[in-house]
Formats: C-alpha cells, structure tokens, sequence
C-alpha cells in the first residue's frame, strides 16, 4: 500500500499541477501560459528572467507557489503597485498557464558579493537557532530550489534587492500573504538589517 501511494505522489510531483477552484480542477497549459504573458514580459523578461533586480525572477519558480501569488494579487490579498489592475481580467485557468510557462523556464544564476557569503551562509543553513527561528533550509531546501508540490518558493538564483525587499516587507507586516501560521513574517522579525543583506546575497547566487 505504501509503495503505491509514494508510486502515486510521484506521478503527481511530475504531472501539470492541478488547482481547484470553484469545485473545478484547473490545469496549467504552459504553451497556452506563453500567449498570455506578453504583458508580463516588460518587468520579468519574456522567459521570466528579468533584468531589473527589483523585480523578481519567476522562471524556474514553482508552479504552485506562482498560481496562488498571481490569485492574491488578483484578489488585492498581496497588494504590488505595479500589478495594479493587470490580472483584473484574467480567469484563474490564464493564471494557470501563465504559472505553468514560466514554471516550464530555466532561471539564470546569479552572484552572491563574497563579503557577505559567510554570514549568509550561516543563516540560511543554520538559521538563528538561539532566538528561535530556523534555517530557511527546512522549506527551501539547501540548494534554493524550494518544494515545488508543497508550493514553497524557489529562493536560488533570485535576485537579492527582490529576496531583501520581500523580508523587509514581510517584517514590517507590509507583506502577510504568508498564511494563518504567519511563518515567514516570524522569521523575518528575527533579522536584522545586516542579515537580510547577508542572506538576501547568499540566496542570489545559490545554485
């Protein structure tokens, strides 16, 4: 029984990702997502690399952490001032396929400042053990790649201004799409200027 079960999550983990919404599964198309991104391609680069560090990588990101980012915008539950009104008219299979493409996407590696590595190593590896919070590891896996099936994000190779921004956000409850169990608003309460910048880098050039 066990062996099929993990039989049966395997496929699963390598399938489409499927989403319910309104009683209804939805499965993302990634051909379908690539039409539909042309607008998104002036801020995230047409295969979701983006050049600006400001604004984030989603290539390579999972797909189910991208399709639930793109509904809290939609819904104004995540509010970016950028993406004001542009997913208004976008039904949840377009968000979808647009998940599903840019989840279809190789993201490019980036370079942490060797200043910082040591420090940044220390605390996505090791966390802030004494004060309770713990290595970024734990959801994020120890290369970055994230855990696509539990829709934790993908951290390697992100831009670091993007990954600081998103931790001071969510330390300063600018940011509280992070769910009832507020995890990543308790960890970042825990950082300090000084360590966001050190990790922040660590995470940009993890591979």
């Amino acid at each position: 029984m066990n062996k099929v079960l993990v039989t049966l999550l395997l496929s699963l983990g390598l399938s489409s990702a499927a989403y319910a919404a309104g009683g209804a599964a939805i499965v993302g198309d990634a051909e379908a997502g690539k039409t539909k991104t042309a607008v998104c391609g002036a801020c995230h680069g047409a295969d979701g690399n983006s050049a600006a560090p400001n604004f984030p990588k989603l290539a390579g990101q999972g797909e189910k952490y991208l399709f639930k980012q793109l509904q809290d915008v939609k819904s104004g539950k995540r509010q970016i001032v950028e993406m004001t009104g542009l997913l208004t008219n976008l039904s949840d299979q377009d968000l979808a396929d647009i998940a599903a493409y840019y989840a279809s996407q190789s993201m490019s590696v980036g370079a942490a400042d060797p200043a910082l590595v040591a420090r940044g190593a220390e605390l996505f590896r090791g966390g802030k053990l004494e004060e309770g919070m713990p290595a970024c590891t734990g959801c994020h896996s120890p290369n970055g790649a994230g855990n696509a099936l539990a829709g934790y994000p993908k951290l390697g190779g992100q831009h670091g201004a993007y990954v600081a921004k998103q931790l001071t956000d969510f330390r300063e409850g600018n940011r509280t799409n992070d769910g009832d169990t507020l995890i990543m608003r308790a960890i970042a309460a825990k950082l300090s200027n000084k360590d966001i910048a050190a990790v922040s880098s660590y995470i940009q050039g993890l591979h």
